[in-house]
């Protein structure tokens, strides 16, 4: 699996992602959307440029203009509820991109620390032979991207798939890299130090869909 660390030279999505951790700051959902959707389109700009293009000629009122447009036919898929922030950011950059969206939550049957993860919604475009984009913003175990994937390649090949994660921890990269094909990539904002006891990311931001959406039962 190719992985891509976007954060590793400073920029503007730095400043977006100090904004999305501070709890001073996160308290207010709409902003907390608005920096996901921003830190979806810095990505999408960055994911861009290892899609396949195609020339073309543009007719301008002037003349004409050799250039080059996206070849790749776009499937953005985000895991709900959490991932629609991000899809959004990436749908204002790839705006003729099919969309699709998959449920994926933790259960725990026990009450316990112990969970599974459970897929229960789909509506999903056919993404055979096509270029999917996983979009989810947080990253801790791996089990809910491994879980979507295999849902998602049950009857289809595409072909590429980009999993996008804003903050990831290095369990879920290393869980991804043992469960998931070499040809994937794995684009990460931010990479933070580990895991708790609860499987919740440290240092994080907290629940990402609690913070864009409100609590829930």
């Amino acid at each position: 699996m190719k992985i891509h660390y976007i954060s590793e030279n400073n920029s503007i999505l730095n400043h977006f992602l100090s904004q999305i951790r501070n709890i001073n700051v996160q308290n207010d959902s709409m902003r907390f959307r608005r920096n996901i959707e921003r830190i979806g389109e810095i990505m999408a700009y960055e994911l861009s440029k290892i899609l396949t293009y195609k020339n073309v000629e543009i007719q301008t009122p002037l003349g004409i203009k050799n250039t080059t447009e996206i070849a790749a036919d776009l499937v953005l898929c985000s895991i709900l509820r959490a991932g629609l922030p991000l899809h959004t950011g990436f749908l204002n950059y790839f705006d003729n991109a099919e969309n699709s969206f998959v449920s994926a939550c933790r259960y725990h049957p026990n009450n316990d620390h112990e969970f599974e993860i459970r897929v229960e919604y789909q509506a999903v475009s056919n993404i055979n032979n096509k270029t999917v984009l996983l979009l989810d913003p947080m990253l801790a175990t791996g089990q809910s991207v491994v879980a979507v994937h295999e849902k998602l390649v049950e009857n289809a090949t595409p072909e590429e798939i980009h999993i996008v994660v804003v903050i990831a921890a290095p369990e879920g990269i290393a869980y991804l890299e043992k469960k998931l094909p070499e040809n994937c990539h794995l684009w990460v904002a931010s990479l933070d130090e580990k895991l708790n006891e609860k499987n919740y990311i440290i240092p994080g931001l907290g629940d990402a869909g609690d913070l864009a959406f409100g609590s829930k039962l």
